[in-house]
């Protein structure tokens, strides 16, 4: 089992290089990061884990930047975003954003994908809140026209659209990076892990031995090749019984969930984890 880590960082937390290295030397697979562009002050969305709003979630950096210069000291280290807000961005800027990144990595990009919490950020983005899952997979698809080999078009249904165009660099594996869809399980999300990724990230991993069989079902009855449904349980705590649990399942990679700390706080908590390693 691949062990890979999240964490919120920030302007006050360990530096993307520093625990890029310290994850690689380590012989952790892989680091994901969040993304929020900003937390208006004024809100009425209530925080989905209940209580006050975590500081660092108004302090994140750029996950792109911050995963560049990860990509950078590292050779082997698996980069993603845990998640992407598609909703927030132009799509053909943000494709060539991913492009370039999988493509000066070497092919270490996982797009993670989501649809967000806070209504007040969205709309500061000019997002309409009830269609921002259909504006997300409509932009996946645009993006995914500018990475296909021959210059292909693309036009939605939410004014989406691109003319066929010349695009480089691409994505190193063919035709996209890897796609995991982060969000709580049911129809709606499924329906979009089946049409256009390559799995699910289910935040904390609970109750898959009664989900997965449904995503597993809907996924065959999409035409898509059974093995290849990949799920990535993410910003899980771990103990062993959990990981057990998950290899059971037949997952092949967790994301474990480090404090948004200093350089102390953060290296301690990864030799902590290293028997899971």
């Amino acid at each position: 089992m691949r062990i890979s880590t999240t964490i919120f960082l920030t302007d006050e937390t360990i530096t993307p290089v520093r625990l890029a290295r310290a994850l690689e030397q380590r012989g952790y697979a892989g680091l994901y990061l969040p993304e929020h562009t900003h937390i208006p002050a004024e809100r009425t969305t209530p925080y989905p884990n209940g209580g006050d709003l975590p500081r660092e979630y108004s302090r994140t950096l750029d996950p792109f930047v911050a995963l560049a210069q990860a990509a950078a000291v590292t050779r082997r280290l698996g980069l993603g975003t845990g998640v992407t807000l598609v909703a927030e961005h132009d799509p053909i800027a943000l494709a060539k954003r991913i492009a370039t990144l999988d493509h000066l990595s070497g092919g270490r990009f996982t797009l993670g994908v989501g649809f967000g919490w806070n209504k007040e950020e969205a709309a500061d983005h000019g997002v309409d809140w009830a269609t921002r899952r259909e504006l997300t997979r409509e932009r996946i698809g645009l993006m995914r026209a500018l990475w296909a080999q021959a210059p292909t078009p693309y036009a939605g249904g939410h004014g989406q659209g691109v003319r066929a165009s010349h695009a480089y660099p691409k994505p190193v594996h063919g035709g996209a990076p890897r796609i995991l869809v982060g969000g709580a399980a049911g129809p709606t999300l499924f329906a979009h892990i089946c049409a256009y990724a390559d799995g699910w990230m289910p935040i904390g991993g609970a109750g898959l031995s009664r989900t997965l069989p449904e995503l597993r079902e809907r996924w065959e009855a999409a035409g898509r090749e059974p093995g290849a449904l990949r799920i990535v349980p993410y910003a899980v705590v771990p103990t062993p019984g959990k990981l057990a649990h998950y290899a059971d399942q037949g997952i092949g990679e967790v994301v474990l969930q480090l404090p948004p700390g200093d350089e102390m706080t953060v290296l301690r908590t990864l030799d902590d984890f290293l028997p899971y390693v």
